[in-house]
């Protein structure tokens, strides 16, 4: 990014007024933190999730349901009225994931930036990179490690990806429903946020020949059943982390630690003995095995963010977010 082309400050303020004025929908920030993922994940960061098209990734099944390309259409916009041809989508997009994070009052880090747009995006992109809904923690880890991301940058990006996505389309195909969940499962950052009980409720009801999933403190499985009743609304909201839905912090890990972990795949991060380790240590911060949380989210962000970068010649900068240029 071209220091001289104009103050960095008065971007990245541009872009916090962008956000801000977006947060009457309390989803556009932990959507445009997901989004950041979903696209590092798929050809790397390289803003393709953006661009339209009949075929392109934001058709995707796993893509439908994305929110807040407006606001990187709003910032990219003000960028290209005061210096032309400069700042990258795939910048705007990883300073959008970071300043999201810092509006709910979570951390901050430094964003390394210099990225270029690329120019390919295809909607069978996803399949086979993103995180299943009924991944094993064994895949979790495979797939991490294809993108250069450790079992400690799996937990952490568990820990903080906000979901919110509300699963209401009762005429949805079964393809559709799948993709759903896997959108509602994206490792993301679960202390804040919500998902449907149509996402959860088989852990509730008939999960074994005995009923609900053992892995789920029995006291809770009672709370849970209570707020999602079997055969009922599917569509309603729960908090993923029970008693700090709205803070960005570390309890999501100790509900782990008491079998209160409201998806599957959350849970089983406390039954593999690797991330069980991380998760641990997340926990004891004052001990000499402690791990700040807030520090390792910035570690762990900054390395997805670098994920296949194209620099140099490698792609463009694109004039506008939602297509590629015109030569």
């Amino acid at each position: 990014m071209e220091g001289n082309c104009f103050n960095q400050t008065v971007f990245l303020f541009t872009l916090l007024l962008a956000i801000a004025a977006s947060s009457l929908d309390p989803t556009i920030a932990p959507g445009l933190l997901r989004m950041h993922f979903h696209d590092c994940f798929v050809r790397g960061c390289d803003a393709s999730i953006l661009i339209d098209g009949p075929n392109a990734e934001k058709t995707a099944p796993a893509s439908k349901f994305l929110k807040g390309y407006k606001v990187i259409d709003d910032a990219k916009f003000q960028l290209e009225c005061e210096c032309p041809g400069v700042v990258s989508c795939a910048d705007i997009l990883a300073l959008a994931a970071r300043d999201s994070v810092v509006l709910t009052k979570g951390t901050s880090w430094a964003v390394p930036t210099g990225r270029r747009d690329g120019t390919v995006s295809k909607a069978s992109d996803p399949d086979g990179n993103m995180p299943g809904f009924q991944d094993t923690v064994d895949v979790l880890k495979q797939k991490f490690a294809a993108k250069g991301l450790n079992t400690r940058d799996l937990v952490t990006l568990v820990g903080k990806h906000f979901i919110t996505i509300r699963l209401d389309l009762p005429n949805a195909t079964v393809d559709t429903q799948f993709w759903l969940r896997i959108f509602n499962l994206l490792l993301g950052a679960h202390t804040i946020g919500t998902a449907a009980c149509e996402v959860f409720s088989y852990r509730l009801y008939n999960f074994t020949s005995t009923g609900a999933d053992p892995s789920i403190n029995p006291a809770f499985v009672s709370h849970l059943q209570a707020l999602c009743p079997q055969n009922r609304d599917g569509s309603r909201q729960i908090a993923l982390d029970t008693g700090s839905a709205d803070r960005f912090d570390t309890s999501f890990f100790a509900n782990l630690r008491e079998g209160k972990g409201i998806l599957e795949s959350d849970q089983r991060l406390w039954t593999d003995d690797l991330t069980k380790t991380f998760v641990q240590r997340f926990l004891e911060v004052r001990g000499s095995l402690g791990l700040s949380f807030n520090v390792q989210f910035g570690k762990s962000k900054v390395k997805m963010s670098n994920i296949e970068v194209k620099t140099g010649t490698m792609g463009e900068i694109r004039k506008v977010c939602s297509k590629v240029n015109e030569y």
